[in-house]
């Protein structure tokens, strides 16, 4: 098989599999509060992300890569898994499946904004376009269309879900300064982030129950949401021609997550959910366009 027709097997597989990870969070959280939930999660894979790193002969690095930088591990662990999926899964634990992932996939709108002030980019023309876009399908889908009475169905819900993007830019963008092989990375973060998480648990809640459907439940979502979906993706961009070409595949994760959401969760699925939706997949696809379509204006003006 060609390394293109490769890269497109594993990021289909990965799309798929990230795909199903908001109704698994819906269906886990049924049994577990959302910190038991990341306790199951985070452990499950770390597992995977170890078993993995077997394979391909780098637990080496492990020791390696912490050593040489413990104090940014411990930002990484911090923000992600500990605080991250923590209110992430709390979103998702307050509102509809439909509402909470809608609302979490705006990180990429919220991540070029951040990059600005911190990493000291330029604000382009067609981040401020596409946030703007974004956020009225953020404000359609929070109020479930209803822009004239202005309320909200949970409030916290929705700041939470807000939050988590904004902790999963971060951990992005403090993620650039990383050098380090990514999936040894991952696991180093889940390392340092699992002990804040067995505190917090211990100090506030009680373990997670055993029972099969609920561990099931726990053990999907550390293995397809946060192990190794993750690892099948950085297969894709490696083995990829054109890292473009893969990268707007993310734009099926919402569209399919909703029609599993319909059909696992049978939640029936808001008109308003579409339009935000479809207001963020626009958002998302004129931040990638707009820049190209400046450039082919500039070269077109030299040209002349």
């Amino acid at each position: 098989m060609k390394s293109s027709h490769q890269a497109y097997a594993f990021g289909i597989g990965a799309i798929f599999l990230w795909s199903t990870v908001a109704t698994a969070f819906k269906l886990a959280l049924a049994h577990y509060t959302p910190l038991q939930l990341v306790f199951v999660a985070v452990t499950t894979s770390i597992v995977a992300l170890g078993a993995i790193l077997v394979a391909q002969k780098k637990l080496p690095l492990i020791k390696q890569q912490f050593t040489a930088r413990p104090w940014f591990y411990l930002q990484t662990g911090l923000l992600n898994p500990f605080l991250y999926y923590l209110v992430l899964f709390k979103a998702y634990d307050l509102l509809p499946a439909q509402q909470a992932l809608s609302l979490n996939y705006t990180w990429a709108i919220l991540l070029p904004l951040l990059s600005v002030p911190l990493l000291g980019q330029k604000l382009r023309k067609s981040d401020i376009t596409a946030a703007l876009v974004a956020y009225c399908g953020v404000f359609f889908i929070a109020t479930k269309g209803n822009i004239s009475g202005f309320q909200f169905e949970s409030m916290t819900g929705v700041v939470l879900a807000l939050t988590s993007t904004l902790l999963w830019s971060l951990y992005w963008i403090v993620n650039t300064k990383d050098k380090g092989d990514p999936v040894v990375s991952l696991l180093l973060s889940f390392l340092v982030g699992l002990p804040f998480i067995v505190v917090a648990l211990l100090m506030t809640q009680s373990m997670p129950s055993l029972d099969m459907k609920a561990l099931f439940a726990g053990v999907y979502v550390g293995l397809f949401e946060m192990g190794v979906t993750f690892v099948l993706w950085l297969i894709a961009l490696k083995k990829a021609e054109r890292t473009a070409s893969i990268s707007t595949l993310v734009f099926i994760t919402p569209v399919m997550s909703i029609g599993f959401i319909a059909w696992v969760l049978q939640e029936s699925i808001e008109k308003s959910t579409y339009v935000g939706l479809g207001l963020i997949i626009l958002a998302l696809a004129l931040q990638q366009i707009l820049p190209k379509v400046g450039q082919w204006r500039t070269k077109k003006r030299i040209a002349h």
